[in-house]
């Protein structure tokens, strides 16, 4: 993780179970172990701690969207409330995506080889930049798609902004998604370059790669010739 602040994490839509205080993250573990939920009693005879103290957590978890509330508990007077892990709580915790991203990459070049496999995750991307072309509209010229271009990376989990020298032609991403993955398979990148080349309609000029040694991904934008462009003039 390149960010060290949580409230820039929190901005940035990224989470990750480190970037959370002990205490939150003993209460999201205590929650991830009781899937029935738990009250803010049980918390706080779980983590040693007051219920006021569980409120506050809960009430950042919650702004968060990493809690909900659940159903209420019968008790000997009021209902309790539960809490319980939301989706997006879960996810937090370690997966292993990239151990079976690996062996299905290393399946389809071990059988078509790796150029193959670098041209499929090209065809992927582009597939992908077209569908989210389609189903945001089309956000305007070059410019505007490239802006669009890197909110969606931010979406995607990147650290992505779109720089200098003319601020609408240059994405930079001070992380990579797919980092792991792609310095074992180098491939990987293409997959990125066809999404950004097809929802921007530009060329793409990989300048920087973290994968190679670069302290950030950095992709410049060209805009592809229209066809009016290429008719001769008279």
């Amino acid at each position: 993780m390149l960010y060290n602040q949580v409230g820039r994490v929190r901005n940035s839509g990224i989470f990750v179970i480190e970037t959370l205080g002990e205490r939150q993250q003993q209460l999201l573990s205590l929650l991830l172990h009781s899937k029935a939920g738990l009250t803010i009693d049980e918390l706080s005879e779980g983590l040693e701690i007051t219920r006021n103290a569980v409120r506050q957590h809960l009430t950042a978890l919650e702004r968060d969207d990493l809690v909900r509330r659940g159903e209420t508990k019968p008790s000997g007077g009021r209902p309790e409330q539960l809490y319980l892990l939301s989706e997006r709580g879960a996810e937090m915790f370690p997966r292993r995506y990239s151990w079976f991203s690996e062996l299905l990459i290393e399946a389809m070049a071990a059988e078509a080889g790796r150029e193959a496999v670098g041209e499929k995750l090209d065809r992927m991307g582009q597939a992908v930049g077209r569908q989210l072309l389609s189903s945001k509209g089309s956000p305007g010229d070059t410019a505007a798609r490239v802006r669009a271009m890197g909110n969606i990376m931010k979406d995607l989990g990147y650290a992505a902004e779109v720089t200098a020298p003319r601020a609408d032609d240059t994405i930079e991403a001070m992380n990579c998604v797919f980092h792991h993955l792609a310095a074992k398979f180098p491939e990987v990148c293409r997959f990125d370059l066809g999404l950004i080349g097809a929802f921007t309609d530009a060329k793409v000029d990989h300048q920087e790669c973290m994968v190679r040694g670069g302290r950030r991904c950095r992709f410049k934008l060209e805009p592809l010739p229209r066809p009016s462009d290429l008719k001769p003039k008279r």
